[in-house]
């Protein structure tokens, strides 16, 4: 999977808060995620992250 930082993702399942889309903020063996209607911060491994990511919305270079 082709993740860049400040990509913005849908998860497979939604967060507590109700909301489905994350902020990619840190690449590396561990992938941090913030909920972009909550703010919550979570790290993940890649992994589980990758399995866990429904699709890419956007990110940096994106129009």
């Amino acid at each position: 999977m082709d993740l860049k930082l400040n990509d913005r993702v849908e998860l497979k399942k939604p967060h507590p808060c109700g909301g489905k889309t994350w902020i990619v903020g840190r690449l590396g063996m561990d992938i941090k995620l913030r909920c972009e209607t909550c703010g919550h911060e979570l790290m993940l491994p890649r992994s589980k992250a990758e399995k866990a990511i429904k699709k890419i919305l956007s990110g940096e270079g994106s129009v």
